[in-house]
């Protein structure tokens, strides 16, 4: 989509969204509030960034956004800069969840999570509000934006109530997994869908890989409104080990704490079969995980612990170690 097609306000605003305030005081991780982080180290700028949600008021609303905090250390955070505010014309305009930015084939690609107020009818009595939410790409050309566009709606489908989508590439093609929420299907799965080489749309069938029960750590959550237990399915992100296996970390709840479990591909292919492993990457009420390696080499986790109050999520990263069969953690990386 070409600056043409967007308004000359938004467009000024997206702009001087990129630009660092004056005066701003480098935070600790500790003084930021964030759920679901993402870190992006990008190698061109020698920046680490990190992405939040952020929505932003206009005229007559609040439209969703993101905001990226960087640094050069994981240690000393400068911003936040505002990087990205839903379009007006969207056909979703409400708060972004779990933002992921990648680097890919020269281009800044944000994956965006989408809520909106229109509800559907919902399946289970006394469960959530059962609202359209769906995973939107943007890209741009840095890790600042503006982010824009392809289209004016979500890549995950419209029948479906779905988020936290996030960006695998498997011989040169480009994918994106997802995951279909729980309050639609009650028992939440991850799903995966081939994209165009560009991102700009999704460009095969759907096809789930695995249900949050199929983990046995995955518990579920009972509710008090009927005797349906629900399994949910958070955070999806992959890593291939040194030896060649595939692994996706995800989240859900383990005797009601969140928490991150690893699965694998038995084919060492992102279309599976998967299966999970038995013993959780964590378990103390911590999760959406997502991972990177550091300028000089080594593998991290990031995560937001904890999970609940809310108020209190703050980034945790920690140190992996790669076995070739799985991961563990090995030390907290900074505070």
């Amino acid at each position: 989509m070409g600056l043409k097609n967007i308004s000359p306000i938004l467009f000024l605003f997206l702009m001087i969204g990129t630009i660092p305030l004056c005066g701003q005081k480098a935070k600790r991780l500790h003084e930021i509030h964030i759920r679901d982080p993402y870190i992006l180290p990008d190698q061109q700028s020698g920046y680490y960034y990190m992405y939040k949600s952020a929505s932003v008021a206009s005229a007559d609303k609040l439209l969703g956004g993101v905001e990226a905090y960087k640094s050069r250390d994981l240690i000393n955070w400068e911003g936040p800069v505002q990087v990205f505010t839903v379009p007006e014309d969207n056909w979703i305009t409400g708060a972004v969840w779990a933002p992921e930015v990648h680097a890919y084939n020269g281009k800044y690609y944000l994956f965006a999570t989408l809520n909106s107020d229109i509800e559907w009818k919902k399946e289970q009595k006394g469960w959530p509000e059962y609202l359209f939410r769906g995973t939107q790409v943007f890209v741009s050309e840095g890790p600042e934006g503006p982010f824009l566009p392809f289209g004016k709606v979500p890549h995950t489908p419209m029948d479906r109530m779905a988020l936290d989508g996030t960006l695998w590439v498997e011989d040169g093609r480009p994918y994106m997994i997802y995951c279909h929420e729980w309050v639609q299907v009650i028992d939440g799965t991850m799903v995966l869908v081939e994209l165009a080489p560009d991102l700009s749309k999704t460009a095969g069938e759907h096809l789930t890989l695995f249900n949050a029960s199929a983990a046995a750590w995955s518990t579920g959550s009972p509710h008090e409104s009927n005797s349906v237990k629900s399994y949910v399915t958070d955070g999806c992100f992959l890593y291939r080990t040194m030896t060649g296996k595939l692994l996706m970390i995800w989240s859900s709840f383990m005797n009601g704490e969140y928490a991150i479990g690893i699965a694998e591909s038995v084919t060492g292919k992102v279309s599976g079969p998967w299966r999970q492993q038995e013993k959780p990457l964590f378990t103390q009420n911590g999760g959406h995980g997502m991972i990177f390696r550091t300028f000089d080499g080594r593998l991290c986790i990031a995560f937001h612990r904890p999970n609940s109050p809310g108020g209190e999520e703050r980034a945790k990263f920690f140190e992996l170690r790669d076995t070739g069969e799985t991961l563990e953690l090995i030390r907290e990386l900074t505070k």
